[in-house]
């Protein structure tokens, strides 16, 4: 029940989806003990790789860490029920008021916190693990290509994958030279 809870009260109070559940998810699983600073970027990493939406996808991965598919179900159900009983509020009610200037100035207010939740958790991931000057050039590389050049993060991925093959066959392959 704990997980539940814990995860309700993340998906009632983040705006913006998954990244902005971020920091809050790592504070509040951080606090009771639960995962070290160490474990999110896995959780993460996870997340993002399996198909669906990253917020359910982190409360599948953490709930599972926790207490298995119990633990899954029920922070996947913590995590999905507040926005979807807000969204159906809002669908109810927003026809009457969503041309008025009050709401789309609320709106575009709350953009720029948004786009901080996920600038920060982003942030704090790649100082943790860029430890070496290439792995911040293709960090810088990857963000040119994805929000500058507009490549799809897919294509990115797997250019990655390949080129990380390679070096390894590579260094493999040059170990064993050097011990013959």
């Amino acid at each position: 029940m704990e997980i539940f809870g814990v995860f309700a009260k993340v998906g009632a109070f983040t705006i913006g989806g998954g990244y902005a559940m971020i920091p809050i998810i790592q504070r509040e699983m951080n606090s009771r003990g639960w995962i070290g600073e160490d474990e999110l970027p896995d959780i993460i990493a996870l997340a993002q790789s399996a198909p669906g939406v990253l917020a359910v996808n982190m409360s599948i991965f953490a709930g599972y860490k926790l207490r298995g598919v119990k633990g899954s179900i029920a922070a996947t159900l913590g995590a999905t029920l507040p926005s979807f009983v807000t969204i159906l509020l809002i669908a109810i009610l927003f026809s009457s008021f969503k041309d008025s200037p009050v709401v789309i100035r609320i709106f575009k207010g709350i953009r720029p916190v948004v786009a901080s939740l996920i600038a920060v958790p982003m942030i704090n991931m790649a100082v943790k693990n860029n430890h070496t000057w290439w792995a911040w050039v293709i960090s810088a590389a990857a963000l040119v290509a994805v929000a500058v050049l507009k490549f799809s993060p897919i294509y990115i991925l797997l250019v990655l994958i390949v080129l990380a093959v390679a070096v390894t066959m590579f260094r493999e392959h040059k170990g064993k030279e050097g011990r013959e």
